[in-house]
């Protein structure tokens, strides 16, 4: 089976020869493992079975003195998180769309690398990537804390952004449904350690229903539906499922039990992630690292599951803890590198 046919397996419920795997990196830990390999495009070397395509989050304008500019005109400070950064400014400091312009969402810039990519990793399942695709655009546009407030005091201006936001990624698809696409990506944080940030009354009233309209242009075109949220979210996982969810990354141990999660939803909702970014891989030794990679493989073993640390793997793990779970992956019984 070529990586592409596995993963549809583990998203379609089924048991895969082996398990799957697609690992992210930061800059600082993509640096390690650019030079214990020799080469400057890891991807080969990694072996990952997803294929990430498209633009994200749409950072496209560098501004010097660590600030880059990303689609919607926000400013983002890079000068400690080199990857993402930190908001700076507020976009829309009114609560009003008024005199807002949104960005082209069929700029070419988005698409134009997809077929080049497909072209060099034919054999990966392909994903069209939309990230910050709801609230979090929302409140890089408008401030974190303001926009909490505008869920109570200014709800229908929520939901004429939510809405706004939701036509723009829907155009996105459209337009990426043209290529040979298997899956949309949304990325999109509700989590914290403990709980939602917004709370679930206000997550099933202002973003549940976006997310159906937006999901449901993907499964009707015959598509999987992927989604990121960092954070303890578990107890939305009936409303995911429900609006055509089949994947959820990235699973973080340290907020949910990975190991009763994944058999309860199997054939329902894969998962993707689940080796701990927090404690394992930062702190832990080298076999500790071994050791709950082979867990989670078993634990995969029937389906319902892509391997991947909890998120991308920061510049603090060691060198040596990051070869053990990549080596570990591609040591598995079934898996044949090309």
């Amino acid at each position: 089976m070529t990586k592409r046919e596995v993963i549809r397996c583990v998203l379609e419920g089924k048991r895969p020869p082996y398990v799957p795997w697609s690992m992210g990196f930061t800059k600082e830990a993509k640096d390690k493992l650019r030079r214990h390999y020799g080469c400057d495009e890891i991807e080969g070397p990694l072996g990952n079975h997803l294929l990430k395509l498209g633009s994200d989050i749409g950072f496209f304008t560098e501004l010097g003195n660590d600030r880059v500019r990303d689609v919607f005109g926000v400013v983002w400070d890079r000068s400690v998180d080199k990857d993402i950064g930190n908001v700076e400014g507020q976009v829309l400091p009114e609560p009003t769309l008024a005199g807002c312009e949104f960005p082209d969402p069929l700029d070419r810039r988005v698409f134009a690398e997809i077929p080049a990519k497909i072209a060099k990793f034919p054999d990966r399942f392909r994903v069209f990537q939309i990230g910050f695709s709801l609230y979090e655009r929302a409140w890089t546009l408008r401030g974190m804390e303001t926009l909490m407030t505008d869920f109570l005091e200014h709800p229908e201006f929520v939901r004429a952004l939510f809405n706004r936001i939701a036509d723009y990624n829907i155009a996105q698809v459209r337009e990426a449904l043209r290529y040979d696409i298997d899956a949309v990506y949304f990325g999109d944080d509700w989590g914290q350690q403990h709980g939602l940030q917004m709370g679930p009354a206000l997550w099933r009233e202002f973003i549940y229903p976006v997310l159906r309209r937006m999901y449901g242009v993907v499964r009707e075109a015959g598509k999987f539906v992927m989604i990121h949220s960092c954070g303890d979210v578990d107890e939305l996982f009936d409303d995911l499922v429900g609006i055509g969810l089949n994947c959820f990354n990235p699973f973080q141990p340290e907020v949910m039990d990975v190991y009763s999660l994944l058999p309860r939803y199997r054939g329902r909702l894969a998962f993707h992630g689940g080796l701990s970014t927090q404690k394992t891989l930062p702190f832990g030794s080298v076999e500790d690292v071994r050791w709950e990679t082979r867990r989670l493989l078993e634990l995969g073993r029937e389906g319902g599951y892509i391997f991947a640390p909890a998120h991308d793997v920061e510049g603090d793990v060691p060198l040596e803890s990051m070869l053990a779970a990549i080596e570990t992956v591609q040591q598995q019984p079934g898996y044949t590198p090309l």
